[in-house]
């Protein structure tokens, strides 16, 4: 069974500004709960090609993955999977301007778990769904006081 979770938020600032903090990596340990570091494996910027070692948290785990950046269109769409890791996923995110000084974020989680990871994807779903939505929160609460 695969794990597919999209999920969004208005955040009350220009698309360029949400866009611009969400998709620098080195921010992410801000607004994600479950990430802890973030190490840049090649040198910054953002491009496609891109490689980055995260290390989160997740259901009571201790996770070490790398993902890659396969898409970057600034400011529009990025999209990572994991390079190695032990769940294979893909992270996309979107920014749709939806009013002036208004962003549509979009965040959508997919993979499709092996092994034991298989059993247990509906639960896996119901985490990412509910860390998902807690960490857009957190950047709302984050941009929109600027």
């Amino acid at each position: 069974m695969a794990v597919d979770v999209c999920t969004e938020v208005v955040i009350e600032r220009p698309r360029d500004e949400v866009a611009g903090y969400a998709s620098d990596p080195s921010n992410a340990p801000e607004w994600y709960a479950n990430i802890e570091s973030v190490v840049w494996r090649t040198p910054p910027p953002l491009v496609v090609g891109s490689r980055l070692d995260f290390v989160a948290r997740f259901l009571g785990r201790r996770l070490a993955y790398t993902y890659e950046v396969v898409e970057w269109l600034p400011g529009e769409r990025l999209v990572m999977r994991t390079a190695q890791g032990p769940f294979p996923m893909e992270t996309t995110y979107t920014w749709t301007s939806v009013g002036e000084g208004r962003t549509r974020m979009t965040l959508r989680n997919r993979g499709e778990p092996a092994g034991f990871g298989k059993i247990i994807a509906p639960v896996m779903a119901a985490a990412v769904r509910r860390a998902n939505d807690n960490d857009l929160a957190s950047i709302k609460r984050i941009l929109e006081p600027r």
